[in-house]
């Protein structure tokens, strides 16, 4: 029997609202995230930028020039991206300057040969988008500047000389300069794409990342590099804080082979060999850990140096015999001072154990003492790792 639905006649109404809401809240403008010294930064680029390049084109075209001849506004622009985003492609000093006077040039070319000013604007747009695309300086202010030089009627080639590319030229030297002494990098070093054939790890991180940025096939105002510096910390700080809400409990292994003071070497070894384990927590009777016995133990009480001899000093070993009558037992080359760790510890605190000093394994112990678990460094890189989603 079908389900009666709740909705009732209204729900068709819903799905088209709901759709509409959703695509209007795409005009709604992005959080820009800085803090205020950046925002200031910012600021005092862009003024000291325009001061430069209007002062110096203002004495260098006279001081009785007329209007704005000596500074022309797709520079506003220019200084947005210049001090505003000065890692992005699209800010950068070629940018700057091809795109600004080759776009002019574009639209004074456009103001004498075409007729209709509507289609000598579009034409003188479109064509400089295209030609700072082909010469890798796509620069947005270029378009400004090629509209600029239809809507004005100027028809004189030496306009994009002086004041365009005078302008460019002096604002990208005052970004050079202001971004270096705010520790801003301009320009911004753009690395070359990278092959996958033959590559280390880090170069093929390199290649995928081109390869998916050529799927993309989108202009983005972000470098390359910089792309891959956010998602190297993205990753970073999802390790973060993936490993500090993990605790010894949620990943120790449960399965425990024990052994006791007591047990034989022989047996001891049969089972690391079997369990192709390398470490056998030692427990007394109330299953407290006393102490661990590892194939470093094995090795150093049959004093192997090296691999040569090392069957015949392992039998000898295994098959000793004491001074009692009996054959060596665990607790005569054990490690007494076993490194342990509570259920409830954060697995971020053991970091440093398996990094810094050596340990392979850390026994695991409840709040009552006893042995629960033990986590050796592959429990660690199984919980770490975390295949990504596949990509829609």
């Amino acid at each position: 029997m079908p389900s009666s639905s709740s909705a009732g006649p209204n729900a068709g109404k819903k799905a088209p609202l709901a759709a509409a809401v959703f695509w209007l809240q795409a005009f709604r403008p992005a959080r820009t995230r800085i803090n205020a010294w950046e925002r200031w930064r910012i600021v005092l680029g862009a003024f000291a930028g325009i001061l430069v390049a209007g002062l110096a084109c203002h004495v260098a075209g006279g001081t009785n020039a007329s209007g704005l001849l000596w500074l022309v506004a797709p520079m506003g622009a220019s200084a947005v991206l210049v001090f505003g985003v000065p890692a992005s492609p699209l800010a950068q000093p070629w940018s700057v300057v091809g795109g600004n006077t080759l776009s002019a040039l574009v639209g004074i070319a456009c103001a004498r040969w075409i007729g209709p000013p509507e289609l000598a604007a579009a034409v003188a747009v479109g064509a400089a988008i295209g030609l700072m695309l082909a010469l890798r300086c796509l620069h947005p202010p270029g378009g400004a500047s090629a509209l600029m030089m239809v809507l004005g009627g100027i028809t004189d080639p030496w306009f994009a000389l002086f004041p365009v590319l005078f302008n460019a030229v002096l604002l990208a030297l005052a970004g050079i300069a202001y971004n270096n002494a705010t520790r801003r990098a301009y320009p911004h070093r753009q690395q070359p794409v990278a092959h996958r054939e033959g590559l280390s790890p880090a170069r093929a991180a390199d290649a995928d990342l081109d390869a998916v940025l050529a799927r993309y096939n989108q202009v983005l105002d972000v470098s390359r590099d910089d792309l891959k510096a956010l998602l190297e910390q993205m990753k970073w700080q999802a390790y973060q804080r993936k490993l500090a809400g993990i605790r010894c409990a949620d990943i120790m292994s449960r399965d425990l082979v024990t052994v006791t003071h007591s047990t034989p070497l022989a047996h001891a070894w049969a089972l690391l060999r079997e369990r192709r384990i390398k470490a056998l927590p030692v427990v007394d009777a109330d299953f407290r850990i006393v102490g661990i016995v590892t194939l470093a133990d094995f090795m150093r009480a049959a004093e192997l140096e090296g691999y040569q001899g090392m069957d015949a000093k392992l039998r000898k070993l295994l098959g000793a015999i004491g001074p009692s009558g009996k054959p060596p037992v665990v607790g005569q080359i054990m490690t007494r001072q076993v490194r342990v760790a509570s259920e409830q510890r954060y697995l971020v605190d053991l970091v440093p154990l398996f990094g810094g000093t050596g340990h392979h394994h850390i026994p695991i112990i409840a709040d009552n003492g006893r042995l629960t678990g033990i986590i050796t460094q592959s429990d660690m890189v199984a919980a770490l790792f975390e295949p990504p989603k596949q990509p829609l």
